[in-house]
């Protein structure tokens, strides 16, 4: 075990500083949750404030936005996560049919330049182009004859927009798996199907998709873990008052009620909700992932 350090320590002191930046920004904060406990006044701190024990929780079911709020988030979050596995499928599929290999990776330098893009620009160039007035998407509309769309303020057409915004930006970076998949497929496979007469068709459906499935059921059941993350950057960078009907999740929530209102412990309460819910399902998904497609951490 001596000589075991000896000679692994610099890489260990190499984790130092990330392990405790998680540690102070991610583990220390969690003694705060106590507060979804109490009635919190900032002038009173955490040992000075009286608990209320579950209240905060109760009242969540009973706000007349709550269960609005938590239904948003599973149909947006729901949607995402669909689109956002078949549409890097589907584009995977057809760049690994590419045999021009500049071309193909140029269309890849493209679709994954937006995912490192904060929604910060992106919330801005969509308000631009999805504007009523002025908006190249509504004049495009408009030069078919059709009546402009407002896309940010009307509900039903927010998450049509936010998921179709959100796919859009992650697309080309979900696919880097999937394609890396079917890079590692035997060439002699398609060879085989070439010599018994099938086309580039069959041999997708027949060679590509069913080896490529075991790590499509990896992700998808992964992904269930992230169902109630319905991607709060985007949500509070693209909506308003006109929306939140439709378009308000518990991340947003949380933030609008929490610090915008002053109502810490609520906020809390509704957080740590989301999180001891998020917590079920990643080991629910961890599970379906091992019994489905023998995926093991370690």
């Amino acid at each position: 075990m001596a000589t075991y350090w000896r000679k692994t320590w610099p890489f260990h002191m190499l984790l130092l500083p990330a392990l405790l930046l998680c540690i102070v920004f991610q583990y220390i904060p969690l003694f705060g949750a106590v507060i979804a406990f109490q009635d919190y006044q900032p002038w009173l701190g955490i040992k000075g404030s009286p608990w209320v024990g579950m209240d905060h929780f109760r009242y969540l079911f009973t706000y007349p936005d709550g269960k609005q709020v938590i239904w948003n988030t599973l149909i947006i979050a729901a949607f995402k996560v669909a689109m956002n596995l078949l549409i890097p499928i589907i584009f995977a599929l057809l760049l690994n049919e590419v045999r021009k290999m500049y071309f193909k990776r140029v269309v890849q330098t493209l679709v994954y330049l937006p995912h490192f893009l904060s929604w910060v620009i992106l919330g801005g160039i969509m308000l631009d182009i999805l504007s009523t007035e002025g908006g190249i998407v509504n004049r495009v509309l408009e030069s078919f004859g059709l009546d402009s769309i407002f896309f940010l303020g009307n509900g039903h057409w927010f998450r049509f927009t936010v998921v179709l915004s959100d796919v859009w930006k992650e697309f080309g970076f979900s696919a880097i798996i999937f394609l890396a998949t079917l890079v590692g497929i035997n060439p002699a496979l398609y060879e085989a199907a070439e010599i018994d007469g099938a086309t580039r068709f069959q041999q997708v459906k027949s060679v590509s998709i069913p080896l490529i499935m075991p790590i499509v059921i990896v992700v998808a059941t992964l992904s269930l873990g992230r169902i109630l993350d319905a991607g709060f950057d985007q949500i509070l960078n693209l909506y308003n008052p006109l929306v939140y009907s439709h378009g308000d999740i518990i991340d947003t929530f949380v933030y609008r009620e929490g610090l915008n209102n002053g109502q810490f412990s609520f906020g809390t309460a509704v957080g740590l909700f989301k999180s001891f819910i998020g917590f079920i399902l990643i080991v629910i998904s961890y599970r379906l992932a091992y019994k489905l497609a023998n995926y093991r951490i370690f």
